[in-house]
């Protein structure tokens, strides 16, 4: 940065803005950092009483802040992402299409390795909606360096969002007190909505007493029938007469995890039949607005094969306060 004659100064970026004042009308900025100073621009700065002003020196190895964002943000922009130029240097990443989002740690940490340079982005592996804002980026000063931009671009894809595709879903509801009829069945219909909501149909729903032969045959019955994803509800505790984890080890299908680090969904079991996830979902997912459900279902639905340490992840996060601070996308606490 350098100090000229205000005559001398066009062609030269300004290093600060130049606020007018106008009384009785106005006030503000009238020349925006970073502005190159023109012809016309000098009698104005002249009656602001700008005899001399604070450019900047610049040379070919500098990179203006929006050529640099655009940069920044094109390398970590990895599928299904839009870029938006949002000015002065600003840009945002938003999805292109619904689905779970995607971060790689590691190369966001090398990307913002240089202090000059400022990318960030919500958690990952959540479901996030079509044109949801999910990253931004820009650098710190107005210019930058390119080494530190190539920098920057060499940490490679950062960010991208995987589509969730519709699965057909089959639900086994255990219980004798469902099974004889004792009480109406609500789990049904709910979960019938919550997998409407992901663009999902149910095809099957297949009532079982409490016993662990009777739940396996019903298991593969609707995956018989053609489900890709089957639900299993209904004694997922672990009180003795509890035979719904029995009935899905039964059926045959390897057992990921039995228990999740999340409340809502503590007795949520993960396994899989052949290929088939198999969820047991605890009776919070009825009615809680926010569930196990809502962190794994999704993640499924876009190809992931759930692992037993992508359970233990869930740790991390997987406390629903029930609050009105929350920015879980599908969280309806604080929607008025």
């Amino acid at each position: 940065m350098k100090t000229v004659k205000t005559e001398d100064a066009v062609g030269m970026p300004l290093a600060h803005d130049l606020t007018q004042i106008i009384p009785g009308e106005y006030k503000g900025a009238r020349f925006k950092k970073g502005h190159i100073v023109q012809e016309e621009d000098i009698p104005v700065m002249l009656s602001m009483g700008k005899q001399n002003l604070y450019v900047l020196e610049l040379s070919d190895n500098d990179v203006h802040e929006d050529e640099a964002g655009r940069r920044i943000a094109a390398a970590a922009m990895g599928e299904n992402l839009e870029m938006v130029q949002k000015g002065e240097g600003k840009v945002e990443l938003k999805a292109a299409v619904r689905g779970i989002l995607r971060v790689k740690k590691e190369n966001l940490r090398k990307l913002i390795e240089d202090d000059e340079i400022m990318f960030a982005s919500i958690h990952g592996n959540q479901l996030v909606d079509k044109d949801t804002v999910v990253a931004g980026t820009r650098v710190i000063p107005l210019y930058v360096k390119e080494e530190a931009v190539r920098r920057a671009e060499s940490a490679g894809s950062v960010i991208s969002v995987d589509p969730i595709r519709p699965m057909k879903v089959g639900i086994v509801t255990t219980g004798s007190e469902v099974y004889h009829g004792l009480i109406e069945d609500r789990f049904g219909e709910i979960l019938r909505r919550k997998f409407a909501d992901l663009g999902c149909e149910v095809i099957d729903q297949q009532f079982s007493d409490d016993d662990e032969r009777m739940i396996a045959e019903k298991i593969h019955k609707v995956r018989d029938e053609g489900a890709e994803l089957i639900a299993v509800t209904g004694g997922m505790s672990v009180d003795p007469d509890d035979r719904t984890p029995l009935g899905i080890r039964k059926a045959g299908a390897d057992i990921v995890s039995y228990g999740a680090p999340v409340l809502p969904g503590a007795m949520f079991l993960m396994g899989y039949l052949d290929g088939t996830p198999v969820v047991g979902l605890p009776g919070c997912v009825m009615y809680a607005k926010i569930s196990v459900f809502d962190l794994i279902v999704p993640r499924i639905l876009a190809g992931e094969t759930i692992t037993r340490d992508a359970i233990k992840n869930l740790a991390e996060g997987g406390f629903c306060r029930g609050c009105r601070v929350c920015t879980y996308p599908q969280c309806e606490f604080g929607k008025e």
